[in-house]
């Protein structure tokens, strides 16, 4: 159960790997962006997720691969806002015109401490401070990962802050459930009543149209492939689970027909950003020597709906001090005999 160096910061910081094993799944953690670097499960021989066996391709290469994207997460218009009738302005780190992911040196950047450290379950910490890419207050993070009975993957995040500002933890892996070239025929089912449409940038443009009969209803199970005048649907946003965070209820599976391994999304969270990774063309290899090009992964990062400090009727992201602001995700793997 100790933690293993696994490689250095371009400051010189250490990054280590643990190792967690349990309910058939064994996962490796980074201390660096507390990264998901590695998910198997038991009787299925390739990864469950994309990632790199040398850290020095994560700095690199890595968009978001398996990481704990923060303290807001995904996109902000303009990386600007109004909060308590106060203008703030964070970085524009996403082509110089809007915040992404909590900017350019971000939570899923840096490097976290490991507060506990169990054969099933790691608990990571980060304090993320006052002003850093124009966040207000001192915000507090952690990060438990715990693999339980059943093929379970646990994610919880835990956030305080001492001032009011944006929160919004997620997940950032790319699922990929039978080791092949791409997750374009998998199979998708998501719990959603309806799509953020978005801009050219895209920033939700503040609609929330019914999903029904569009290319973005995944109400009942269907390949991802999906063609609209010839062309695949890009898949990049957000579906509306529910206006504010509830009782963790499943809310997705994914599924490889090739594989007959399946994932289930149960989560608190009021949306899933769906990211079918069309962008993707990694210049190095990915674990065990895997090319990761266009669609080689699908991200179900379950958060608050994008740009929701600038939509009034979108689900509140913003935590105050004194409040606990508690995530819970888990994705459960199983595969058919």
């Amino acid at each position: 159960m100790d933690a293993e160096l696994f490689g250095k910061t371009a400051k010189g910081e250490d990054v280590h790997r643990v190792r967690i094993s349990g309910g058939g799944l064994t996962a490796h953690v980074l201390t660096w962006g507390a990264v998901i670097q590695d998910l198997r499960l038991e009787g299925h021989d390739a990864p469950l997720s994309l990632g790199f066996d040398k850290f020095e391709d994560y700095p690199l290469h890595s968009s978001y691969f398996g990481a704990t994207p923060g303290r807001c997460s995904n996109r902000i218009a303009g990386g600007t806002f109004t909060l308590d009738g106060k203008t703030i302005q964070l970085e524009k780190n996403e082509k110089g015109i809007g915040h992404l992911h909590g900017g350019s040196d971000g939570i899923a950047k840096r490097v976290w401490t490991i507060d506990a450290l169990t054969a099933n379950s790691v608990t990571l910490s980060i304090l993320d401070p006052d002003g850093r890419a124009g966040y207000p207050g001192n915000a507090t993070i952690k990060a438990i990962f715990t693999l339980k009975d059943g093929g379970c993957l646990s994610i919880v995040y835990e956030s305080t802050t001492d001032a009011p500002t944006p929160v919004n933890i997620c997940n950032h892996s790319y699922f990929n459930l039978d080791g092949g070239p791409s997750i374009i025929d998998h199979d998708l089912q998501i719990d959603a009543y309806s799509y953020l449409p978005t801009d050219a940038a895209q920033i939700p443009t503040g609609e929330t149209p019914d999903i029904a009969g569009t290319g973005y209803d995944f109400r009942t199970s269907r390949p991802i492939r999906k063609l609209e005048n010839g062309e695949q649907v890009l898949y990049d946003h957000n579906f509306c689970l529910s206006t504010e965070r509830v009782a963790k209820r499943k809310v997705a599976t994914l599924k490889s027909p090739k594989s007959g391994v399946s994932m289930d999304v149960l989560t608190t969270e009021p949306g899933v950003q769906v990211y079918a990774a069309f962008k993707l063309d990694v210049p190095v290899p990915g674990l065990g020597g895997r090319h990761y090009g266009p669609y080689a992964g699908l991200c179900m990062e379950t958060q608050v709906w994008p740009d929701a400090v600038n939509h009034a009727h979108f689900p509140n992201a913003i935590l105050r001090p004194g409040e606990i602001l508690r995530q819970e995700t888990d994705y459960v793997f199983s595969k058919q005999a």
